[in-house]
Parts: C-alpha cells; sequence; structure tokens
C-alpha cells in the first residue's frame, strides 16, 4: 500500500552571506540547502545522513518554520508553512516537534523536569493548569521515567535520561511529526540503542512520523524506511534503507558505507578512501559537486553541470552521470 506523505520538501534553497573582506564590493554566499525536494510518509523514519556542514541542521530549521528559505516551499497538510500565521502557524507548532542533539545544553538548568516536560502544555493551553502535573507523569512513564522525579533537575540525571526528558517535551503536545537533530550522537552506545528502541516503540504506539539526521550510518540503518544523503546542501542519493546499504549508486554513498565500521573482525571489506580535502562550500566546483573527490570522475562528463537527481531503478534515485 503507497503510503501518502504528511510533509513535501519542494526546491528548497537557502543561502547565508559572508563576508569576503574589506575590499570586498559585494558579500559572498554560502549555498547550505540547494534545491532540496523529498516527502515524509506518515507513520515512517526518514534518515538523513552527511557529513558536518552538508546542510542538514539548516534543512531542520528550515522545516521548523525558524528559518526562512530563499526559494522553495514545505507543504504539511496542503499549506506552505511559511505562509503560515496566527492560529495556523500555532497549530503548526503543536504538530511538529524537535528532539535536541545535546540533551543537556537543550534543558533549562534552573528549572525541575516537571516545568521543563510541562511547558509546551502551558504555552499552548492544552490543559488546564491544574491537569499539567498528571501529564507530566504520564508522559514521563511513557519515556522511561520514574514519575517521582518530576521535582528533580537536568543535573540529577544521566545523559540517556536527560534525553528522554526532551522526548517527553516533544511528545507533550501530540505531535504527528518529530525531528530528531542527532539525538544520539552524544549518548554511550548502550544508551544509544535504549533510546533509538525507544522512538521505534513510540511511532508504532503514536503513528509518528520522523526525520532522523545523522552522521552514523548503523544507526540510520537501523532505524530507518528510507534514507537520504547530502553533500554540500545538496542530495546525491536517496533510496529505501536495504536497498540503499545493499545496491548503493553513487560514489559518494558508496565511500560513506566503506568507512562505517563493522562488527565482524573476519569481514573482507575494501575501504574506498576519497583523495583531495572536501571543497569550500562558498566556491563549489563546477559541474558535479563531489566531482573535486569522486574516484570515477570523468572531465568530458562531469565537469560541465551538476547531474539531476533520476530514478537509477524503483524508488532509487541518485545524481551521477556514471551509474
Amino acid at each position: 500500500m503507497e503510503q501518502i506523505p504528511l510533509l513535501d520538501v519542494i526546491h528548497l534553497k537557502k543561502t547565508y552571506p559572508v563576508s569576503a573582506g574589506l575590499l570586498s564590493k559585494a558579500p559572498l554566499r554560502l549555498k547550505a540547502v540547494d534545491d532540496v525536494s523529498f516527502s515524509l510518509d506518515k507513520g515512517t523514519t526518514f534518515g538523513l545522513v552527511g557529513e558536518s556542514g552538508c546542510g542538514k541542521t539548516t534543512l531542520a530549521r528550515l522545516m521548523l518554520n525558524l528559518e526562512e528559505p530563499d526559494a522553495g516551499e514545505v507543504m504539511f497538510n496542503g499549506r506552505n508553512i511559511f505562509a503560515l500565521k496566527g492560529t495556523l502557524l500555532r497549530d503548526f507548532r503543536r504538530q511538529v516537534q524537535i528532539i535536541f542533539q545535546d540533551p543537556y545544553s537543550s534543558l533549562n538548568p534552573r528549572k525541575k523536569v516537571g516545568s521543563i516536560i510541562g511547558e509546551p502544555l502551558r504555552i499552548h493551553r492544552m490543559l488546564p493548569v491544574s491537569g499539567i502535573p498528571a501529564r507530566v507523569r504520564e508522559l514521563m512513564d511513557l519515556v522511561g521515567l520514574q514519575p517521582d522525579q518530576i521535582n528533580r533537575y537536568p543535573h540529577e540525571f544521566s545523559s540517556g535520561q536527560r534525553q528522554r526528558i526532551g522526548i517527553a517535551r516533544a511528545l507533550s503536545l501530540n505531535p504527528r511529526v518529530i525531528i530528531a537533530d542527532e539525538p544520539v550522537s552524544a549518548l554511550d552506545v548502550s544508551i544509544q540503542a535504549q533510546i533509538i528502541n525507544l522512538l521505534q516503540d513510540l511511532q508504532k504506539r503514536m503513528n509518528l512520523t520522523f526525520l532522523f539526521i545523522s552522521h552514523d550510518l548503523r544507526v540510520v540503518r537501523y532505524i530507518s524506511h528510507r534514507v537520504m544523503v547530502m553533500y554540500l546542501g545538496k542530495i546525491l542519493e536517496t533510496a529505501p534503507s536495504e536497498e540503499l546499504y545493499h545496491h548503493p549508486r553513487h560514489p559518494y554513498t558508496e565511500a560513506l558505507l566503506s568507512a562505517a565500521p563493522v562488527p565482524d573482525p573476519c569481514a573482507n571489506k575494501q575501504r574506498i578512501i576519497l583523495t583531495g580535502d572536501p571543497p569550500s562550500p562558498l566556491n563549489p566546483p563546477s559541474g558535479c559537486i563531489f566531482s573535486s573527490r569522486c574516484p570515477i570522475m570523468q572531465p568530458d562528463t562531469c565537469l560541465e553541470q551538476h547531474p539531476p537527481l533520476e530514478e537509477k531503478s524503483p524508488r532509487h534515485f541518485a545524481a551521477c552521470y556514471l551509474r
């Protein structure tokens, strides 16, 4: 059965001015997100991977309407989120929430856990004030925290418990979409598994839709139904999770997968070493943006124009002339 897209990103672009020095007449433009399009299907997890600086977090901020794009749209329930105002914007804020990367700095150290988790309920007036403590205890139990810890401060919890607090806060308004921006990268491996399993369990129980951002390919494979690979603000490949991991079509995806650790010490795995330094986003290569590091680059083919994202096999898209 075909999934119904809940949120559509359409040709989204975002640049930032960067000073080029005192003698420069005009500022340079850094392309953080460059013509990105994809859809989130209801009740699924969409994995987003790429190196630091590729535009993952900027894309997340655009999808939360925390940044204004230079061009493009984000459609949610048939409406462009950048045109929403008043009640419609508040409704969008309730339905799309975020889990932050750092489970400590995202929590106010001066507030108790009950106040942190209950704050969205007070701001959006979802419940009468008298009913908020009971709802907070319910949320704490839902994410695996003891409800009697409601009056403790964030520093009294472990890093994994603090991330559970962040998850409870994100769930407090009964959202439909949760953007998880590297939610386990700051945690120990054993705690990562607990949080990932918790997110999967919550997805099944509440029919949540996740955008899961990470640079850890193992975690993304485990949790995601579909995966998208970004590089210098552009999409290079997107496919169902197992299809992408077993049959990557873009050289950059192949290099990323070859660098991922394998738990079997006897496995014969060939590492793909990319030559050259990553290019500056202020001065990307001509033609294909990956051409300066690509092991199969052909000058007469790859240096003229960046390749379009084409369907190479059913539901498997890649931006490469040679594949």
